[in-house]
């Protein structure tokens, strides 16, 4: 299983654009194949900071959509709406409690 985070940072008073995007694209997202879990996440001090959290079966999966219509069409939208620059990470669990 691969654990993908990216953080956006949106103008401020462009927030309300995104959430829309996300609204939008969310459910096709959830329902890519390979995608098994998805979470808009908000920063508790800095509204304009999101993070999307996402499972995926593997690094294939993951591939696919980032290389997808979906994808490219989706971040198309986002990336006008950003006041810094996105940060992503592609993570496999090390140790389980």
């Amino acid at each position: 299983m691969i654990i993908r985070i990216v953080k956006m940072t949106f103008d401020p008073e462009k927030v309300n654009d995104f959430l829309k995007v996300f609204e939008e694209s969310k459910n096709k997202i959830r329902n890519f194949e390979g995608c098994t879990h998805l979470d808009l996440l908000q920063d508790i001090d800095h509204k304009n900071i999101y993070f999307t959290y996402s499972h995926w079966h593997s690094p294939e999966h993951l591939h696919n959509y980032r290389y997808s219509e979906l994808f490219i069409s989706t971040w198309a939208k986002t990336k006008n709406l950003f006041s810094g620059k996105p940060e992503a990470w592609s993570l496999t669990i090390a140790s389980k409690n």
